[in-house]
């Protein structure tokens, strides 16, 4: 079966509090398990008043005492806000807890907007040093050498799985480049992965780490009894990315009946654009929509991810999301542990 998995924001609702976000993504992770889903990933963002997972290792800690078997990670750490030191103390000490379950998906962009990223590294100039942190992240996680004066403990010698995250052809490089698994973010950012794709598995060199391209394919979900009531859920998330673009974000909108009421057809088509690797329908419609994206893009492992308002409705979501990748025909291999 083609390995999938979840990527949560914990989002917080109009209405919610953070608190009620981490406890709504606590009992996604308990399902998400039951369900068969390989990982569950957690994507750090700051100064955002509609996403609760800011201090992402300490969630990826909450879920995985919450849950036995899934893996757990982040999609990803924005590792140019960070010493590569501390997230291998961090990432070392969940490895330590959580043996072979945890992930460490890396990210080059900052998560934040400008002004937060200052606030958070002191200085811009780190992100032009990514593929030099991910190297020495890489060494901290690995097994010591003799002499090597610095060592990150816990986290030598644990061999966190290291992944690359992109949405360009850069993230693409350098995971080839350093023989990485590569996810793409197409869930919000599509433009480029036909050739990013291409790029990656065409330029992979084989490493210690992996032996073959291990990629993964980033997608909306937003499924429901109806095709209809699918459209309408789907509306939080148009609200949200139109809120993002006009410099307003928030809370994720409640889901309205009519999504041209309150966004203009310029903004339908660039939220069209922006999500355009989604599946939203019906058990059946998403259940095709998916196997026309795996058909076309042919990913070694899907990760799902879906804000919906109702926590209710979007636990259902991905339980229909399950059964659709349960339900595709070819198995894939997991080169990825």
């Amino acid at each position: 079966m083609l390995p999938f998995s979840v990527l949560d924001l914990s989002p917080v609702p109009e209405g919610g509090t953070p608190a009620t976000a981490l406890a709504n993504t606590l009992e996604l992770a308990q399902q998400a398990e039951a369900l068969g889903f390989n990982r569950y990933w957690l994507a750090e963002h700051h100064n955002m008043t509609g996403i609760a997972s800011a201090a992402t290792a300490i969630v990826i800690g909450h879920v995985a005492a919450g849950t036995r078997t899934i893996r757990v990670g982040s999609g990803g750490i924005m590792l140019p806000n960070h010493a590569p030191l501390v997230i291998a103390e961090q990432f070392g000490t969940l490895a330590t807890l959580f043996p072979g379950r945890i992930d460490l998906g890396l990210g080059r962009a900052p998560g934040t907007d400008m002004i937060t990223a200052r606030a958070l590294r002191r200085s811009l100039e780190n992100s032009d040093n990514f593929p030099q942190d991910v190297m020495e992240l890489l060494v901290y996680l690995g097994d010591p050498e003799p002499n090597q004066t610095i060592r990150a403990v816990p986290g030598a010698g644990t061999n966190v799985p290291v992944w690359i995250l992109g949405s360009s052809l850069y993230g693409a490089q350098l995971a080839a480049h350093f023989g990485l698994p590569y996810a793409f973010a197409s869930h919000f950012a599509p433009a480029a992965l036909e050739e990013a794709i291409e790029v990656y598995r065409q330029t992979f060199r084989p490493s210690d780490h992996l032996a073959q391209p291990y990629f993964m394919l980033a997608m909306n979900v937003f499924a429901a009894d109806t095709d209809a009531e699918a459209l309408r859920l789907r509306t939080s998330m148009q609200q949200a990315f139109a809120n993002l673009r006009r410099g307003r974000p928030g809370p994720l909108p409640r889901p309205v009946e009519d999504i041209e009421t309150v966004l203009s057809p310029a903004e339908l088509a660039q939220v069209g654009q922006v999500l355009a690797v989604s599946a939203t329908g019906s058990p059946s419609t998403v259940r095709a929509e998916i196997g026309r994206l795996v058909d076309r893009y042919r990913p070694d492992e899907v990760i799902v991810t879906g804000q919906i308002h109702d926590h209710a409705a979007r636990m259902r979501s991905f339980a229909i999301a399950a059964d659709a990748f349960a339900s595709l025909a070819e198995p894939h291999a997991s080169a990825a542990e």
